[in-house]
């Protein structure tokens, strides 16, 4: 989104047309959108808690508590009341191995999610309020395993605004078992299997807004720094941390499908790469055609010829089928700034008007099969992908007024690279996610009031808050990279 530009262009490519999935939109329409999806008085309240306790150091924590240790966080495992027995026993593996790498039994936990449950419904019935954490109650860092149909999209949101908090859910039980078994192989192995090599992917198509922005003021930016902000790379070896990284900067006419099946491959003697970041268009489909399963939030790279040049093809886009199964991934970890790049709702929240239902964009709620295909691959699973449950906004790397706004994305990317669990790098996004929702509910409830609050402040901090919301990651919230990476 440019400067003084009211109008607002989402990401993401309609596969069946290649047009944008939701047309360039006035924040005049966005705000009547917003108006009409107030939300619930819980949830407020949740979140309003949740955001008074942010900028406290230890966020809600025993002050000897260190949340980024996984020996002191604790780490919890939440099936379905319903779930599978079988997928239960595929993870028992990994249960064990965090029973024994942690040593405290009040540290792990195994817990359920029954129907319909609210966080704070959830939290109390495990003897926690709202905004407190004590491990030996509610670790910190929880994966939640199964369908979004079984355990919701929003629980996981709002449960991660507090917790540090990973998805996995998987068509077919043994991927459930290979993705244990990766996470247990990659963190007791003698030697790391990944490099110490960094990738930074961003295509720019022809006259399109969104990818002009997520090239030049993201991905360049983080790459290969700007003036008076250097990289991330950067920052890391000069900080105490003092840790050495090899970064590829792939510009936009490198950012092409082959340059991804290539990093997907490995370096020569056979090891993943350590970290990909790319920003790009996500694919969608239409409800209803055969591609939404297989290829929704595929990743759309320099090949495709831009928006309105006629319909998607597959040489266009990186998919779960274009990974290569001779490919070598095993502790790779991602971060996709693409719509549908880790997961899809039922249903369309950025089209409701008021009176009318939600237009509904897939059968159910569902996770996308490109993370899923990383995280089980046969030769060793990634660590972890990091992305958006619906559409990416440009609001994620601008605000109005303010230009050009990258902290989350540099911590959440230093906070990896550093070493911390996977479930602590989206901790800026989360507190921006409650800080932005308090800010919307008091917009909101001045309107409610008839006052006057104007479209494109109210537009912009629904769409923000949105944004934040739906980052999610798909694995463990545990896992790591190591540092003895060579």
């Amino acid at each position: 989104m440019e400067e003084n530009d009211n109008e607002v262009v989402a990401n993401g490519i309609d596969g069946s047309t290649g047009g944008y999935l939701l047309p360039p939109m006035r924040d005049a329409e966005v705000a009547e959108v917003a108006a009409n999806q107030p939300p619930e008085k819980e949830e407020m309240n949740l979140l309003r808690a949740i955001a008074g306790v942010a900028s406290n150091p230890h966020f809600g924590a025993l002050f000897d508590v260190d949340l980024t240790k996984l020996e002191d966080a604790g780490w919890a495992i939440v099936f379905h009341v319903n779930e599978d027995p079988a997928i239960k026993a595929a993870l028992q593996p990994l249960i064990e191995h965090r029973q024994k790498q942690i040593a405290d039994g009040n540290l792990v936990k195994i817990m359920e999610y029954r129907e319909g449950e609210t966080v704070p419904q959830w939290l109390a019935r495990y003897g926690m309020g709202v905004g407190d954490i004590d491990p030996t109650r509610v670790p910190f860092y929880i994966l939640l395993v199964g369908s979004p149909s079984k355990i919701p999209f929003l629980f996981g949101h709002l449960l991660d605004a507090v917790y540090g908090v990973g998805r996995i859910c998987f068509d077919a039980q043994e991927q459930y078992a290979a993705y244990a078994n990766s996470v247990i192989a990659y963190e007791t192995a003698g030697r790391a299997p990944t490099t110490r090599d960094v990738y930074f992917f961003g295509p720019r198509h022809v006259a399109d807004k969104p990818t002009k922005l997520s090239s030049t003021s993201l991905v360049e930016p983080l790459a290969v720094g700007a003036t008076q902000r250097p990289s991330v790379l950067e920052r890391l070896a000069k900080s105490k941390f003092n840790l050495s990284y090899i970064g590829h900067y792939l510009d936009p006419d490198a950012s092409r499908k082959e340059t991804l099946h290539n990093i997907f491959r490995g370096s020569s003697d056979g090891r993943a790469q350590c970290l990909l970041f790319t920003a790009s268009h996500g694919v969608g489909w239409p409800l209803g055609d055969a591609r939404q399963a297989s290829a929704q939030g595929a990743l759309l790279c320099q090949d495709f010829p831009g928006a309105g040049f006629g319909p998607v093809k597959p040489e266009h886009y990186f998919a779960a089928s274009d990974l290569p199964g001779d490919g070598h991934v095993h502790g790779l970890v991602c971060f996709h700034f693409a719509c549908y790049g880790v997961g899809t709702p039922k249903e369309d929240r950025f089209t409701h008007k008021d009176a009318e239902p939600p237009r509904q964009i897939a059968p159910d709620a569902f996770f996308s099969q490109l993370p899923q295909a990383l995280l089980a691959h046969p030769n060793g699973g990634a660590l972890g992908v990091i992305g958006h449950v619906e559409r990416a906004w440009p609001n994620s790397i601008t605000t109005a007024g303010a230009g050009i706004q990258l902290l989350p994305f540099v911590n959440a990317l230093s906070f990896i690279l550093i070493g911390n669990p996977l479930g602590y790098a989206l901790k800026d996004f989360n507190e921006r996610y409650a800080a932005l929702s308090t800010n919307l509910g008091a917009m909101l409830e001045k309107k409610g009031f008839g006052f006057d609050v104007p479209d494109s402040d109210l537009a912009s901090t629904w769409i923000s808050r949105n944004d934040a919301e739906a980052y999610v990651l798909f694995g463990d919230p545990g896992v790591r990279i190591r540092m003895d990476l060579t």
